[in-house]
C-alpha cells in the first residue's frame, strides 16, 4: 500500500467554465488554468503520482506547451491512470477537501463521484467528498480562488 497527497489552488476568473471532477459546475466563473484548471482532477493527478515516488502533473504536462493550452483535465487523470496501471496500482480510495466560498458544491456531489468513479474504474464508495468554506478569509473567501487537497490510498495488483 502507498499514500499520496495533493493539492491545487487555482483563481476564478469571468469568462471562463467552472469544471470540477470533470463536469461542468454552473457558475458566473471559472478557474484560471493552462487547462480547464479543474482543481479536484489535477489534485487527484498529483496525489497518484505522489504515491508512486514520480514527478507532479507540471513535468508531464509543462504549462510552457502550447499544445496543451485549455487542455480537459480528464486527459490529465487518464495519463495519470496508465501510468499507475502501468506498475500495477489500483486506488483503494481516495478522500477530497474542496475549499471554496461559492458556488456551494455539495448539490454535485453526486454528479462529481459518478463522473470520478467512471472514469477512473473505482467504486463510488471509496470516494469521500467534503466541502470546506475558507470562513471569508484570504482570496479564497473573498471568492476569488477554489482549492482542493487530496489523499489516495494506491494498492498493489497481484
Amino acid at each position: 500500500m502507498k499514500t499520496g497527497i495533493g493539492f491545487d489552488i487555482h483563481r476564478f476568473e469571468k469568462g471562463r467554465r467552472f469544471m470540477l471532477g470533470g463536469i461542468e459546475i454552473p457558475f458566473a466563473k471559472g478557474l484560471l488554468g493552462h487547462s480547464d484548471g479543474d482543481v479536484l482532477l489535477h489534485s487527484i493527478s498529483d496525489a497518484i503520482l505522489g504515491a508512486m515516488g514520480k514527478q507532479d502533473i507540471g513535468y508531464y504536462f509543462p504549462d510552457m506547451d502550447k499544445n496543451l493550452k485549455g487542455l480537459a483535465s480528464v486527459e490529465i487523470i487518464k495519463k495519470v491512470l496508465s501510468l499507475m496501471e502501468a506498475e500495477r496500482y489500483t486506488i483503494k480510495n481516495m478522500d477530497v477537501i474542496l475549499i471554496c466560498e461559492e458556488p456551494k458544491l455539495l448539490p454535485f456531489f453526486e454528479a462529481m463521484r459518478k463522473n470520478l468513479s467512471e472514469v477512473m474504474n473505482i467504486d463510488a464508495g471509496n470516494i469521500g467528498l467534503k466541502a470546506k468554506t475558507f470562513e471569508h478569509i484570504g482570496a479564497i473567501g473573498r471568492g476569488s480562488a477554489c482549492a482542493c487537497f487530496v489523499s489516495v490510498l494506491l494498492g498493489k495488483k497481484y
